[in-house]
């Protein structure tokens, strides 16, 4: 077994794996102190294994239709309707996928 796969199932015994973990953390972690979202800020997310990047058209704070799907959204775990500047197309998706362009 090579060393990167014992790490992995190190982590796999953990329930965790290689891909979530630390990283989501750290993001989520920095959403929860402050860096609040609003609509018009410039945000990009991972998609389909590239980068995307868009606008937020809107806080979603319940439970709504969004995006042709339900989106199960509260004020205390809220999720953000974006629109792609490539497709132009919208997509929901939570603050910890989003991170916000300077």
């Amino acid at each position: 077994m090579s060393p990167d796969r014992a790490g992995t199932r190190r982590l796999e015994e953990r329930g965790r794996t290689a891909d979530t973990g630390t990283k989501e953390k750290r993001m989520a972690k920095k959403r929860e102190t402050g860096e609040e979202l609003k609509k018009g800020d410039h945000v990009t997310w991972r998609s389909h294994g590239s980068q995307a990047e868009g606008e937020v058209e809107k806080k979603i704070t319940e439970r709504t239709e969004a995006a042709g799907r339900t989106v199960d959204a509260s004020p205390d775990d809220p999720q953000y309707e974006v629109r792609s500047e490539k497709s132009g197309r919208t997509a929901v998706h939570k603050p910890s996928a989003l991170k916000k362009k300077k």
